[in-house]
């Protein structure tokens, strides 16, 4: 298996430009799947905060640069929607969030809304001793007692300290939730219209906004959210993403 990865062929989240070089650093095994971009690409190519792999180690063997509230050594290890990704030295927060065109952005938050992350619940499962078994949209499971109010498709905030849940918002008519993918990733509105489709196809989505037309997107696509993680005047938050890449020289190859 090649340790290479063109440009050309990242996925669309991936912020990265691709005609500017021919390789990139690929992503190791770990959570969001193909989807995750590996931590390089964050450090060097869009906050500049290292402008080698070398440089990218060093900060990561000082256990400054934690995700979830777990000190990360892999500079390959992917990061993928919602997570939270925190640079103690710096005194810096941002969430992964979902940008135009399905890319992945970083948005600026404060360290009290550092310490859980957003997950939806994309599997539920019975196990053995009675429990039931959530899984999330990274990979990430928990164990939940039978009678306890969570279904697919709805969302948790999961602390980083203790991994227990401590908030749930329903996946529901009147939810408000962001598309994460296809032509409308990164819009935030609420739900109008769950519309459920005979067979095997995804259901549709209809999305009501204040100040648009809304839009119909598949299930699978939206996430719901909560205020906090909207401005003050309900659109999606701040994305520094564009910002920071635009000051920082192409980092080029995985070296």
């Amino acid at each position: 298996m090649t340790k290479h990865q063109k440009r050309l062929s990242v996925p669309n989240s991936w912020p990265i430009e691709r005609k500017t070089e021919t390789f990139t650093v690929k992503a190791d095994a770990g959570p969001h799947g193909e989807a995750g971009v590996p931590l390089l690409i964050v450090l060097r190519d869009v906050l500049g905060y290292a402008d080698t792999r070398k440089e990218a180690r060093y900060a990561l063997d000082q256990d400054s640069v934690l995700i979830n509230g777990k000190a990360v050594s892999d500079e390959e290890r992917p990061v993928g929607m919602f997570d939270i990704l925190a640079f103690v030295e710096r005194d810096e927060y941002y969430r992964v969030f979902p940008g135009d065109g399905g890319r992945l952005a970083l948005t600026p938050i404060d360290a009290e809304a550092a310490d859980s992350a957003l997950g939806k619940i994309v599997n539920k499962q019975h196990v053995p001793g009675g429990d039931v078994q959530l899984t999330l949209h990274d990979g990430q499971t928990l164990v939940v007692d039978e009678g306890d109010p969570y279904d697919g498709g709805d969302s948790v905030v999961v602390s980083n300290d203790d991994g227990e849940i401590v908030a749930h918002f329903e996946y529901e008519e009147g939810a408000l939730v962001t598309a994460v993918d296809g032509a409308h990733a990164g819009e935030v509105g609420t739900v109008e219209t769950i519309q459920v489709t005979p067979g095997s196809a995804s259901n549709n989505v209809l999305v009501e906004q204040d100040d648009a037309d809304g839009f119909e997107t598949v299930e699978e696509y939206v996430v719901v959210i909560d205020e906090n993680f909207t401005d003050d005047e309900g659109e999606g938050p701040e994305d520094v993403t564009e910002e920071a890449a635009a000051d920082v020289e192409d980092g080029g190859d995985d070296e």
